[in-house]
């Protein structure tokens, strides 16, 4: 079992790290089309600030409320390191192929997908007797956030976007876009903490769930006198290098970069300029931050392609590339079935071998 605990661990790491240069574009790809930043300053500005959101997180916050809120998206009952171990092959196989292939797909949505889908297929169906095997309460906010997050994004970005451009009508363009380009330094860096306080817990709550049953199979005795919400905060003291390790891995997965996705979402959804720049990545960090006040798992790629796509349509509709919108939407739907499906043959084949 222990070997087990300890090979969920160090895969949990490699997929936050593969969430990093995944995901790095969507903290780099409007500075970097811009030409604010060359791409290797913008990647290494944007891991700074992904592994600085630790701190905010635990000394200014005080709690990992997102993480928490992964370790129970299933219920205890049907959790097993087994469960875990197939839910994150399935979410690193299907991180790498949408990254093989350029698709700003969601880690967070691959994450939930593969672990559900791996419990589903230990419980043997949706339920088993008169407990579900999803704990409706953590799953069906963040599957709505699908939808909303983008939403909220675009519309901030829009109200943002729409709120510059009448407060700077008078402004001398160059100057102003001199200011732009300095004030998207501060945006980039307000979303990459966002990211990061954001995707990095969602490792640390599936690395919580296999701990937390881990002690409890083994009969230690200070997880089994608490309450299923206390065995969380008692991991995480308990387990202090996982959270640290979590955002440091996030932040080093960042300084990789992952260029296919930013030419996506830098270029090919609308062209971006730095006021707007500053436009999309406020609104995302403003997006990010409100969710992870109520404890909600987003997805970063989501609210970030929201908001590009709210800075476009100021201009005009037509200026947003729709089919491509389109295309990554559906990526968006099919992520979580595939990455359950996944998950669930996945599970199926490690029951042979352990």
């Amino acid at each position: 079992m222990f070997t087990i605990l300890v090979i969920i661990i160090i895969l949990a790491f490699v997929f936050d790290y593969i969430n990093g240069f995944h995901d790095a574009a969507n903290s780099i790809a409007t500075i970097v089309s811009t030409k604010v930043l060359t791409p290797f300053q913008a990647v290494l500005w944007a891991a700074v600030f992904n592994f600085a959101a630790f701190f905010i997180s635990k000394y200014l916050i005080g709690e990992f409320k997102i993480g928490n809120t992964v370790s129970k998206w299933v219920n205890a009952e049907f959790i097993t390191l087994e469960v875990i171990l197939a839910g994150i092959i399935a979410a690193i196989t299907w991180n790498l192929l949408t990254w093989w292939f350029g698709i700003p797909s969601s880690s967070s949505h691959t994450l939930m997908g593969g672990f559900v889908g791996a419990a589903l297929a230990h419980a043997g169906g949706l339920s088993n007797g008169e407990i579900d095997v999803i704990n409706y309460v953590k799953v069906i906010p963040t599957f709505l956030f699908i939808f909303f997050a983008p939403l909220i994004g675009m519309f901030i970005a829009f109200f943002i976007t729409i709120l510059i451009v009448h407060l700077c009508k008078r402004s001398n363009p160059y100057k102003a876009e001199n200011w732009f380009k300095k004030l998207q330094l501060v945006s980039s860096a307000a979303f990459s903490l966002g990211h990061g306080g954001n995707d990095a817990q969602k490792v640390m709550g599936i690395i919580g769930a296999a701990v937390i049953y881990y002690e409890v199979q083994t009969g230690n005795s200070a997880y089994l006198s608490l309450d299923a919400k206390e065995r969380f905060s008692h991991f995480v003291i308990d387990y202090w290098w996982v959270p640290f390790t979590s955002f440091l891995a996030i932040g080093l997965g960042t300084l990789s970069g992952g260029w296919k996705i930013v030419k996506t979402m830098g270029t090919r959804i609308t062209k971006v300029t730095p006021l707007e720049g500053v436009s999309a990545e406020t609104a995302g960090a403003i997006t990010l931050y409100l969710t992870e006040h109520f404890g909600i798992p987003v997805s970063t790629t989501h609210t970030i392609t929201g908001s590009i796509i709210g800075v476009g349509a100021t201009k005009r509709l037509s200026a947003v590339r729709w089919g491509v919108t389109v295309n990554l939407l559906w990526a968006w739907i099919l992520t979580i079935p595939v990455s359950a499906a996944l998950a669930a043959v996945v599970y199926y084949l490690l029951r042979f071998f352990l």
